[in-house]
């Protein structure tokens, strides 16, 4: 391998050009896809040079900036994403012709080992965030030896990067004590103009028809690893006592029918977007996410921000904002009565609620994401002077090993 020792970078990011690669690009899928084009608009406010590659990308008309779609297939577990079948030879075409300074990788998948590969290959930096606590999603779909080769897949595609952002504590602590090396803590920010308390709007309670009712608000994919049996569970203890209280649920996913019919008396919103999103956080009255496999949640800080308390899980990321009993609450993992008795306490208690959502308010306003993207900014102009150190370069370049993933069209 021939080695190029790159120059010193000045300290404005618009003099590198960065190649991003993820595992979609459809607007508003998921909390990935939003964190990413909030990203997009801060690269172009800063006249940043860059490129995405994803297996779903939207319409040619509404991209706002350049990408490029590889070759997939539906993914078995939820067709709503693609498991990407990328050519190396058209990632390295691409990637040639672009010639990025930087690669930041937002998934695991084989567009992000492709990704890593093409790095070490020309001896260009790459960066991650660790968006997908994917290894924990193994105990939802019975399979157990997929957790163990998760792992380790995980650690070797993570290892071999410059820096890992992660974007909460509690997953640091569990990356850390599992052998990951260039974690560092980033977490995401929340934009208050979008998700701020001003959309809370008085009729939507009536069009929904629950007014004088308390609406607890969920809000994401419905898959499994959202823990939803637990929310399912929690809705039947709640419901066999009380009628003062209705569960809203915003997202879709391969799993609504299923618990449409154990949360009959409930309101499935569909997937939301825009201010029809804004609107759900903002009129709801508290957020319930019982989500153990999250890496930070974004929906918990987008709750705080819209002026409702938020009750988590204590695994996972999305309780790592929480401040317990200040500006949230946590419910022990994949329990229906602790959830159940966190709910209940902030029903009955007007006055504690409001105290938490005036404490989560101001926790949300201090999150913003121009501060978030200066320290990632700041980060990769590092992470590329880094280079510069022969002792970084000589202990990133090693044999390029996998054990979980080695397709043949990688060769």
């Amino acid at each position: 391998m021939n080695l190029v020792i790159p120059f010193n970078y000045s300290t404005s990011i618009s003099n590198i050009k960065i190649a991003y690669f993820a595992g979609t690009m459809k607007p508003g899928h998921d909390g990935v896809t939003r964190v990413l084009y909030r990203m997009i608009e801060e690269l172009n406010k800063r006249k940043v040079r860059n490129i995405f590659f994803s297996p779903i990308i939207p319409g040619e008309t509404d991209r706002t900036t350049h990408m490029i779609e590889v070759p997939s297939i539906t993914f078995p577990l939820y067709k709503d994403y693609k498991l990407p079948l990328p050519l190396q030879s058209q990632i390295e075409k691409s990637l040639n012709h672009f010639k990025p300074d930087i690669i930041h990788i937002n998934s695991p998948c084989p567009l992000g080992y492709a990704a890593v590969k093409y790095g070490l290959k020309h001896n260009i930096p790459v960066v991650a965030t660790y968006h997908t606590h994917f290894a924990s999603y193994a105990k939802y779909y019975n399979i157990k030896a997929l957790e163990y080769f998760g792992w380790n897949y995980l650690k070797s595609l993570y290892n071999k990067c410059d820096k890992v952002y992660v974007p909460s504590t509690p997953i640091m602590e569990e990356l850390s004590s599992r052998g990951f090396n260039t974690i560092e803590y980033l977490p995401h920010g929340v934009d208050t103009n979008t998700f701020n308390p001003g959309f809370k709007n008085t009729n939507w309670k009536k069009e929904l028809e629950i007014e004088n009712k308390t609406a607890l608000l969920f809000a994401g994919r419905l898959v499994w690893e959202k823990d939803l049996s637990t929310l399912a569970e929690t809705y039947k203890i709640i419901m066999d006592k009380r009628n003062d209280v209705v569960f809203i649920l915003a997202g879709d996913g391969p799993i609504r029918k299923e618990l449409m019919l154990r949360m009959p008396k409930a309101k499935f919103l569909g997937q939301l977007s825009g201010t029809q999103l804004s609107m759900a956080y903002a009129s709801s009255d508290i957020f319930v996410f019982p989500s153990t496999t999250e890496t930070f949640g974004n929906v918990t800080v987008e709750a705080m921000a819209s002026g409702i308390p938020p009750i988590c899980a204590r695994e996972g990321g999305a309780y790592g904002i929480i401040k317990e009993d200040i500006n949230g609450m946590i419910a022990e993992p994949r329990n229906a009565i602790s959830l159940s008795e966190k709910i209940e306490m902030l029903i009955d208690n007007l006055s504690l609620r409001k105290t938490m959502a005036n404490n989560a308010l101001v926790f949300a306003k201090t999150q913003s994401w121009e501060n978030i993207f200066n320290r990632l900014f700041e980060s990769y102009i590092d992470v590329i002077n880094a280079r510069n150190n022969s002792s970084t370069l000589t202990k990133r370049i090693s044999k390029f090993d996998f054990p979980l993933y080695s397709p043949r069209s990688y060769a």
